[in-house]
């Protein structure tokens, strides 16, 4: 019983020396040691042996340069928006008759690219247009609306060759800007009364 006990501690603090061997080895790579001689050295004759702290800072970045950090997109917040978004649309074409989910294509894929108008307004100017924004109304526009995610893809491609689906998209556009600024979106530019003015159903 003893033994174990023994046995059980002796791991523990073997453990603990491998624990402070690591945090040591991490420290020494982000924050190297530079010797005062080392300083002394490059510094020259007319300094002192001990520089002063913004000297050694200096001389660190010069040798080791710090990561820039990037702020993070803002990409979870657009996902949250467009989800409120499709969310609310969905629920007005149910209210009215019309669900997105078992309708035809078309209307499906007037959906998606009123959704895209949406995110569109939505996300940050670089973002616009991009492969990325693409990918992501496809996708959500696969869980939400039921359209597979390639017939969402050539939905949104092609979509400058249609009236239609200009309008739509203008259509999403304006309702994001609306919502974003009063969290609704007005009549005249919810996707149901897009889908009855520019399609027959």
């Amino acid at each position: 019983m003893i033994s174990s006990f023994i046995m059980l501690f002796e791991v523990g603090l073997i453990a603990l020396l491998l624990l402070l061997v690591f945090r040591m080895l991490t420290l020494v790579r982000n924050d190297p040691f530079v010797p005062a001689s080392v300083v002394t050295m490059v510094a020259g004759p007319q300094h002192s042996a001990q520089p002063s702290l913004p000297e050694v800072q200096q001389k660190r970045s010069v040798s080791a340069p710090q990561p820039t950090r990037t702020p993070p997109s803002n990409t979870c917040g657009l996902i949250t928006q467009l989800h409120i978004l499709i969310s609310l649309q969905d629920r007005d074409c149910r209210e009215h008759g019309l669900s997105l989910e078992s309708a035809p294509q078309a209307v499906q894929e007037y959906a998606v690219v009123w959704l895209y108008g949406a995110a569109c307004a939505l996300c940050e100017k670089p973002q616009r247009h991009s492969d990325a924004l693409l990918t992501l109304v496809s996708k959500l526009a696969s869980r939400k609306i039921g359209i597979r995610q390639p017939e969402a893809i050539q939905a949104l491609s092609t979509m400058t060759g249609s009236s239609t689906l200009l309008a739509f998209f203008r259509s999403g556009v304006s309702g994001a800007e609306h919502w974003s600024g009063h969290r609704y979106v007005p009549q005249e530019h919810s996707l149901y009364s897009a889908v009855t003015s520019n399609a027959f159903i």
